[in-house]
């Protein structure tokens, strides 16, 4: 009952919250800067339209997304009063075949976390990316063997592999093979773009993997992540409103550029000039996002949850269906595995070495 009226509590204030907002966007004045986490965090079911992701990863929107099941053979979704089970028809179909093909890695099963909202958009909290339905979050800790109830899926913790008391190393204790393979597992599939680790996870990699190590080049670094893994897909084949991530440079990655997550400089505070305020930062409005994402916003729900979760009402689609659009060439100056859009503020550093 706790469970219930807490969830029940949390939908109604976004719902409240989205309102007034909603109205906004249907007398077309949507342009201005309203806060787009609010709407689309307020917004309980997908638009009734054929699938299309707009935008980039973290600045964007999708129409016509579909539900992963809350359970399956082989994973169960975590964090349910998120609302955050929403993805494009692949990215839902590549969670359901990695579920699938967990267990032939010594992988009992998946536990889902973070896929995308109804709309995508940005969030209330949680995540910069996860807009377009192209990303998806796997925890670090396998599934039980038993069906876990509404409740445990909101308490139970996540569990780092990193050790606390030594700076970014993974914990021995915690981290086994399977682990290994299962990120491994993602990073096969071609219609996986990237999978993003902790720098300590990516380094446990590049000293252990054995196998097929053009693979590990998927594997990127970055803040975070060290009690799930991040599995991003590339842009569906047609879908000319998704702007595509560069390539991951050539190369198994475990040089310079991972070597650098090991010093001090990406885990120093920003520094600032005390002569200078800090300036406020400013919200998201929905005219930030792609203007496809007003008529996301405007177009009618689908009548019911069932009617868009795979494997109930909604058409199953091949997991692995190539894309053959052309990577974009990075912009000068930038790096070319990640966009700034995409990089949290970094916590401060976790130990002094």
């Amino acid at each position: 009952m706790r469970l219930r009226t807490k969830t029940r509590l949390i939908r109604l204030a976004a719902i409240a919250i989205a309102a007034p907002f909603l109205m906004l966007a249907e007398s077309g004045k949507a342009t201005e800067q309203v806060p787009a986490k609010q709407i689309f965090g307020g917004i309980e079911l997908p638009s009734r339209a054929a699938p299309a992701p707009y935008g980039f990863y973290s600045k964007g929107c999708i129409s016509g997304a579909v539900a992963l099941p809350t359970d399956g053979p082989t994973w169960q979704a975590m964090r349910l009063s998120r609302n955050r089970r929403w993805g494009h028809p692949q990215m839902i179909s590549l969670l359901e075949q990695l579920a699938h093909d967990a267990p032939k890695v010594g992988w009992p099963g998946l536990l889902v976390g973070d896929v995308s909202q109804p709309r995508g958009g940005p969030m209330m909290n949680g995540h910069a990316s996860h807009q377009i339905g192209l990303d998806a979050d796997i925890w670090l800790t396998p599934m039980p063997d038993r069906q876990l109830s509404a409740q445990e899926r909101e308490d139970l913790p996540f569990t780092s592999m990193l050790r606390k008391d030594k700076f970014l190393t993974v914990d021995a204790r915690l981290w086994t093979p399977s682990h290994a393979r299962l990120i491994m597992l993602a990073a096969s599939y071609p219609q996986v773009e990237r999978v993003f680790v902790n720098p300590a996870i990516k380094k446990k990699l590049c000293d252990t993997w054995t196998g097929d190590r053009s693979l590990l080049g998927k594997v990127r670094p970055i803040y975070g992540h060290d009690a799930h893994f991040h599995v991003r897909i590339k842009c569906p084949v047609g879908a000319g409103g998704c702007k595509s991530q560069a390539a991951p440079p050539p190369g198994d990655g475990c040089d310079k550029s991972l070597a650098w997550w090991f010093t001090a400089e990406p885990w120093a505070k920003p520094k600032t000039d005390p002569k200078k305020p800090a300036p406020k930062p400013r919200e998201i409005g929905v005219s930030d996002l792609p203007k496809s994402c007003l008529a996301v916003l405007k177009a009618p729900s689908v009548a019911s949850e069932s009617e868009v979760t795979l494997g109930g009402g909604a058409t199953p689609v091949a997991a692995y269906a190539p894309s053959t659009a052309a990577p974009p060439t990075a912009m000068a100056g930038q790096p070319i595995d990640v966009t700034p859009e995409e990089i949290p503020i970094p916590l401060p550093r976790p130990l002094d070495r």
